[in-house]
C-alpha cells in the first residue's frame, strides 16, 4: 500500500526565544530522532503532534495523491519533501517520502 513516510529528521531548540518569549511550559514534545509516521489519509497518523501534522499535511497529501516535483526540483528524490513544524521555539524537522508498505505496518 503506497503511504506517505514521516521520519524525525532533526530536533532544534532555541533556548534563548524560549526565555524572551515563552510562558513557562511542563510538557512540550515528545518526537524523537527517528521516529518514523505513516500517512495513510487526511487523518494525523497515530503518534504524532497535531500541530506538526498540520505543518507537513499539505505536502503529505500531495504525495498520496501522486504529485510531487515541488517547487521545480527541490529535492533529488521528486517524491520527498523536508519540513518542519510550526514550533519557533523548539522544531523538529520531518522528511516525508512516497513508498510502499504492508498495511500492518500503518496499524
Amino acid at each position: 500500500m503506497k503511504v506517505c513516510k514521516i521520519t524525525a529528521m532533526r530536533r532544534t531548540v532555541y533556548p534563548d526565544l524560549m526565555a524572551l518569549f515563552e510562558n513557562p511550559i511542563e510538557h512540550s514534545c515528545d518526537i524523537q530522532i527517528g521516529d518514523t509516521f505513516y500517512a495513510v489519509g487526511d487523518f494525523c497518523p497515530k503518534g504524532m503532534c497535531e500541530s506538526a501534522w498540520e505543518s507537513v499535511r499539505p505536502f503529505a497529501q500531495k504525495l498520496l495523491n501522486g504529485e510531487g516535483n515541488f517547487y521545480d526540483g527541490w529535492m533529488k528524490n521528486p517524491y520527498s519533501a523536508m519540513l518542519s513544524c510550526n514550533d519557533g521555539f523548539r522544531p523538529v524537522t520531518f522528511y516525508l517520502e512516497l513508498t510502499e508498505v504492508s498495511e500492518d505496518a500503518c496499524i
